[in-house]
Parts: structure tokens; sequence; C-alpha cells
């Protein structure tokens, strides 16, 4: 007989509720609108980090996230937005992944990054509801020169494979820092505390514009509690065929790799030369906040049903 019994438990079932509600009130307060945008894509994504869950309908993909459909919104102009739903993508399961997951994604017309990063950091306060948390900003320049004393930005691939001796050999250098700032950096931030990690290398910007001032730097942020990491935003890129060039970027190395070459969005890029207002956006898993409310150990303990 199957196991038909959800994987989380009805406390925290209505734990999930709960905190649902809690967000959608943070944003009513604050006169974000609520959108509904489509699961099935025609293009999937081209990031190079993540793989999208193919469908036998013409639409092609599950979404990895609501991004492109929210760009194409605000470029019609409806202005700060969120959305509550679900994502999908292909091989992601642990601890802290499954292929279907909850995303809280949202968008603020004329803020900057920092400011995002500070609302991010308020939501987590707000619905946590515990005891004051210390909040540490910290660049990821500084997070490798305090913790395993490199410069990172400008450190060849043999110093940084020289750091760990168990780094797998066939990574490039960019999933060689993602390596390193997982295993060395990540498990080592305060218990309990939230950092802000900013300015990430050119190279892992995705969707995030670079620097004015320094172009070796995205205008990227993540948000930890604790190890957890729970919250990826951007200053957002406007330029159309900056955007265009990294796509087919992606698409060169994901050839290199032997992975799927993925179509580009080509409504997303009309989208960008129509006029995508100065924006910054973020993405937070929304599942793995319920774990840091409730304390538990796996995301299959907050999700009705986790997959096999």
């Amino acid at each position: 007989m199957s196991d038909w019994r959800p994987t989380a438990t009805p406390d925290h079932l209505r734990e999930r509720a709960r905190l649902l509600a809690q967000v959608r009130h943070f944003f009513a307060e604050r006169g974000v609108t609520e959108v509904t945008t489509p699961v099935l894509t025609r293009c999937g994504v081209t990031d190079v980090q993540i793989d999208s869950v193919a469908t036998d309908d013409p639409a092609g993909w599950l979404r990895t996230s609501p991004e492109y459909f929210h760009k194409r919104l605000l470029a019609a102009g409806l202005g700060d937005l969120y959305e509550l739903g679900p994502v999908f993508r292909r091989g992601e399961q642990g601890r802290f992944h499954n292929p279907e997951f909850t995303l809280l994604e949202w968008y603020r017309v004329g803020w900057s990054w920092r400011e995002l990063a500070g609302e991010v950091v308020e939501l987590f306060s707000q619905v946590l509801d515990d005891a004051p948390r210390e909040v540490r900003y910290r660049s990821w320049r500084d997070c490798f020169e305090n913790a395993l004393d490199i410069n990172a930005l400008s450190a060849d691939t043999g110093s940084l494979r020289a750091l760990d001796p168990n780094v797998p050999a066939d990574l490039n250098r960019d999933q060689l820092l993602d390596w390193l700032f997982a295993t060395r950096i990540q498990p080592e931030l305060p218990d309990g505390a939230i950092t802000v990690v900013f300015d990430y290398p050119a190279s892992q910007a995705a969707l995030a514009r670079l620097d004015p001032d320094d172009s070796r730097l995205a205008q990227r942020f993540e948000v930890f509690i604790g190890s957890l990491e729970l919250a990826n935003g951007y200053q957002e890129l406007t330029d159309p065929a900056e955007q265009r060039r990294r796509f087919e970027r992606d698409n060169r190395l994901r050839h290199e790799l032997g992975r799927e070459i993925m179509p580009v969005d080509g409504a997303l890029l009309d989208a960008l030369a129509t006029g995508l207002p100065e924006c910054s956006g973020v993405a937070v898993g929304f599942d793995r906040l319920l774990m840091a409310w409730t304390g538990a150990g796996s995301i299959s303990e907050v999700v009705p049903f986790a997959s096999c």
C-alpha cells in the first residue's frame, strides 16, 4: 500500500496558512498589488544553474519563476506588484529543495536594491514574530576575505581550488565560487541573524544591473537567516540588448556543459524595449521562510505533499 499521508503535520499546515495570510497583509498595507501569472511558459529559462521542467503541452515548460511575466506587467504600467505561487525546477531535491515549491516574488518601481533589501528585512522581522534579530550587511568580497583570506574577485581558479581539497574537479570558476560560498562561508553565518550579502561578481549578475561605479560587480543581493538562504534580489536590468547578450551567453555555457539550449523569451525582450521602469525585484522561498518560522528541519515538513 502506498503512503498516502501528507508529509507536513496538521499543525505545520495551519502555520502555513497563517504565514500566507500575514505575507498578504504585509503587502496589502503597503498598497502592493497581488497578481497571478501563468504557470506554463513557452521559453523556460536560460540560467545555467537552473533546469526547467519540460511538458508535453505546446507551451513548453513549467515556470521556474514568474519574473518574466512580472516584468511584462511592469512595462505595461501596473506598478508595484507581488505574487505567491508555485514554481518548478528539475532535479532539485533535498533538505532545502523540492522540485515544486512556493515562491514569493515582488517588485518595487523606483526603488534601489538597498531599499528593497531593507523591505525584505522588515518582512522577515514582522512575520517571524519573535525577538529582534541582528541585521548585518556584508559584501560578497568581504565574506571571502574574512572567511578564507582571499580576494575572490581577482583570484585565479587554481588559488580558489587550493582552498578546499574536496572541491569537485569539473566545476568552472563561477561554480567553484558558489561551492566555496555554500560550503565554507554560508554555514558560518551567525545563527538567528539576518545577513544581507551584496555586490556579487558581474559573472553572477543573472538579471541584475552592473554597478555603474564598478563594472566588476552586480547590483544583486541575497538574504539569509542564520545559514539558510531565503531571498535573491536585483536592481533590475532594463537594457534589452544587454539582456539578449546574457541569454545568448547563458546558452553558450549550457552548450559547453552539455545542457539543453533554451529558447530566448522574445516577449520579455519586447517588453524591455518598450520600457521597463527603473525597479528592484526579489524572490523569497516561502517554504524556507516557513521552515525558519517553525524550526522545521526539512522542507518536506512544511509542504502538504513533498515530491518523491
